[in-house]
């Protein structure tokens, strides 16, 4: 089986230590309310929402504030949000693809385009990056889920297509159709997921050096401190070593 690619290497998010709450909040809010939008604001029956929520309930978002993003996206005066992904290139060849949830297409344009470029990368053409990764829907366990063996039995069961274990935790891909079905039949074997959403999995990965590590870590921190940016997924690979240097 592919896939020995760590999830916390694909998707950089900063944890909720190291960013303002509220920043974060606002973020999680965005995807509620256009999940719901999108869907029924049943998390029982969207998918989408279900995972939405899941997110926010790991990071803390209190039940009131979820509620509240659920029963904005039923007014008729809220916030029209649109998703707007962008493709590009980071430092050392790196594909990225950074999504977003906007109500005004040209800030966002703008500051992606400006964190991109003032780090050493240049964004492409819709499509430029994309033919390079599989779309796929994504659940993550903590490692105090259980052992590799027990969660690899687990998602086989399930239907899954793919399980990856590390030290770090454990990744679970299935086809973006099976996505909400696999989330749920995990459940009473290895409890609540710590996420399940679509992803972008790379079909390669680039091994990234120092210079350009440092480079590409502070570009991506910079798109995810802007409250538009929802996602950054790279096929980067950067080394333990490398990684104990930046710290």
């Amino acid at each position: 089986m592919a896939g020995h690619s760590k999830f916390k290497n694909i998707m950089h998010r900063k944890g909720a230590q190291d960013k303002k709450r509220s920043s974060l909040f606002s973020k999680l809010s965005r995807e509620i309310t256009v999940a719901a939008k999108m869907g029924l604001p049943d998390p029982d029956m969207n998918a989408r929402l279900r995972s939405a929520v899941i997110a926010a309930r790991k990071e803390g978002m209190p039940k009131d504030n979820i509620d509240r993003a659920i029963n904005k996206s039923q007014g008729g005066d809220g916030e029209n949000y649109e998703e707007v992904r962008y493709e590009g290139f980071g430092p050392g060849g790196v594909a990225l693809i950074i999504e977003t949830l906007t109500d005004n297409r040209n800030r966002t344009a703008t500051n992606v385009r400006t964190a991109v470029s003032k780090n050493g990368g240049n964004l492409g053409a819709g499509g430029s990056v994309s033919h390079g990764f599989d779309r796929l829907g994504l659940i993550t366990y903590a490692a105090s889920a259980g052992d590799a063996d027990k969660v690899f039995e687990a998602a086989l069961e399930a239907g899954a297509e793919d399980v990856s274990s590390t030290e770090d935790g454990h990744e679970i891909w299935v086809a973006i159709e099976s996505l909400h079905e696999v989330t749920k039949a995990l459940e009473p074997v290895l409890g609540e997921a710590s996420g399940a959403k679509l992803a972008w999995r790379p079909q390669t990965m680039v091994t990234v050096g120092e210079e350009d590590a440092a480079k590409l870590l502070k570009m991506i921190d910079t798109l995810d401190d802007d409250d538009d940016v929802q996602t950054v997924w790279g096929n980067y690979d950067v080394p333990e070593d490398v990684m104990e240097k930046l710290a």
